[in-house]
């Protein structure tokens, strides 16, 4: 690379050879696990073996198998090679001594569980680690690799020490790498922030839940993570027997499914996997994560959470009409007292498709923060919520409906000047870079400051931690304009009534 000279470090496992880039450090494919192949296929992440000479960190390492085409299409770019052997992380960091150690910012990629990597364009750690930080991004098993369930793997363990959870096993592993390797580029262990978006952000709340995860991180950032149920383990070990079935493996032992060639399993019908959500009832999620906030028995750690304004726009790649949404309450509630409910709850909305769209997103998304804001609570840790509504100048047109799913990620970590050489959308504004590094610095100052005695978080506007009597979140963008400002009771009514309606109505079967 063009001006571009190595900088070495040293690691517990060996050395690496990474490349100074401007004014940050980074450091990309880094084993933090053996690769998951072979025997090792459905199994917990072994150690990596320590290598001895230096070891090239100059290049992207594998993703996990998934459909490429899809990935580019709405992951956030194409993830690159492709293979079972994929438990790799990235570093970016401003110094490899610094005179303090920086705070550190864990990116976990969303994509329903079955895409994306963490070298995608949107996710570059380069403009957060030039403010001060230290990021990691990782890659973990996807799809069928990373959550599945079958008799013949039960066989090998013993009574209630099933994992089916393998994807977010390897999260954990790169979370012990953290914790052993960090100060080796700069970064404070004792200060580790988990964050990420949809899938990713479902994934910060399932460390929250899990009972694996202990010391491993100090606070977590969840960006649209979503109210669906989890799996539970009984459904994914009949889904597992139509896997072996599909294959014409009807009573298939351990052996005969590692057997199979990975770059199968992704071309699977979606209704054979565990959609975009973990399996509950294994070691690493014994309990499913709605469950465990529901009783607020969740790690005691600080979490901003928050959504945008059009997260329905998810909806079609799911093959969901957000009317459909409207007519399936129709169904399914006696006399409709509960869809007359939501219509005096969005009055001036009488089309059934706007109605969908907004109940969809309300009901998935924004009640997924409400949840967690009262757990958080209740469990004596601060939460700030967010509501995201900013549009980039010259795309205003093709967002009508507000900020989509996503769309908020270069704005939060800061990504939208490496990504405009690579986007096809309209240019991004001066403006818009502006937006970008005013909410990006809220992000930076929770990863830097927050801890469970925080109550204010210092920006443009002073961001208090939620309270349940005021209800108040920060509003970044407001229909799509710039505006950053506090609002007190935001969908309340709306969110108290789909606490209670969640686990019984919308679903995405996929």
């Amino acid at each position: 690379m063009k001006n571009a000279r190595f900088i070495r470090t040293e690691t517990a496992e060996g050395r690496l050879k990474g490349e100074q880039e401007n004014d940050v450090i980074v450091f990309r494919g880094i084993p933090y696990a053996a690769p998951p192949v072979g025997a090792r296929r459905w199994q917990p992440p072994k150690p990596v073996q320590p290598w001895q000479d230096e070891r090239d960190a100059t290049q992207w390492g594998n993703a996990s198998w998934q459909n490429r085409d899809y990935c580019s299409a709405i992951g956030g770019g194409d993830p690159g090679a492709l293979s079972e052997d994929c438990l790799y992380l990235n570093v970016w960091t401003p110094d490899l001594t610094p005179p303090s150690a920086l705070p550190v910012m864990v990116w976990i990629h969303g994509g329903g569980f079955a895409i994306g990597s963490g070298g995608l364009p949107p996710y570059s750690g380069q403009p957060l680690a030039a403010r001060g930080v230290v990021v990691v991004t990782l890659n973990y098993r996807l799809g069928h690799l990373g959550f599945f369930a079958h008799p013949a793997l039960d066989k090998e363990y013993q009574a209630g020490e099933n994992v089916n959870n393998f994807g977010l096993l390897d999260q954990i592993a790169a979370l012990q790498w953290v914790q052993r390797n960090i100060s080796a580029f700069g970064g404070n262990r004792d200060n580790v922030t988990v964050f990420g978006e949809s899938a990713g952000a479902r994934s910060v709340l399932t460390l929250f839940a899990s009972p694996l995860t202990t010391g491993l991180f100090h606070k977590g950032i969840a960006q649209s993570a979503y109210t669906l149920a989890d799996m539970p383990r009984e459904k994914a070990l009949k889904n597992g027997v139509a896997v072996a079935a599909h294959f014409t493996l009807k009573d298939a032992t351990a052996e005969q499914l590692r057997a199979l060639p990975a770059e199968a399993f992704y071309q699977l019908d979606g209704a054979m996997g565990s959609g975009p959500v973990a399996i509950a009832g294994d070691r690493v999620l014994p309990v499913p994560m709605l469950d465990v906030f529901s009783a607020a028995r969740q790690h005691r750690l600080p979490l901003m959470i928050g959504s945008n304004s059009d997260e329905a726009s998810v909806l079609s790649y799911f093959g969901l009409d957000p009317a459909k949404v409207i007519a399936d309450i129709r169904k399914t509630q006696r006399i409709g007292l509960r869809l007359k409910m939501i219509r005096l709850l969005y009055s001036g909305i009488s089309d059934d498709s706007e109605l969908g769209r907004q109940v969809a997103r309300d009901m998935t998304f924004t009640t997924m923060g409400h949840i967690a804001a009262l757990a958080q609570h209740r469990r004596g840790a601060p939460v700030w919520r967010y509501y995201f509504d900013y549009v980039s100048e010259n795309a205003r047109e093709i967002y009508p409906y507000g900020t989509a799913h996503g769309n908020e990620i270069p704005y939060t970590m800061d990504t939208l000047t490496p990504l405009s050489a690579q986007s096809e959308e309209p240019p991004f504004s001066d403006a818009d870079r502006t937006f970008a590094q005013k909410v990006s610095e809220y992000w930076l100052r929770f990863a830097r400051d927050a801890s469970a005695s925080t109550q204010t978080l210092s920006g443009e506007v002073t961001w208090p931690a939620w309270q349940p009597g005021q209800d108040e979140i920060m509003r970044f963008g407001e229909q799509g304009r710039s505006v950053i400002r506090l609002e007190k009771r935001f969908m309340r009514r709306r969110t108290q009534l789909f606490r209670l309606l969640v686990s019984r109505m919308v679903r995405l079967d996929v």
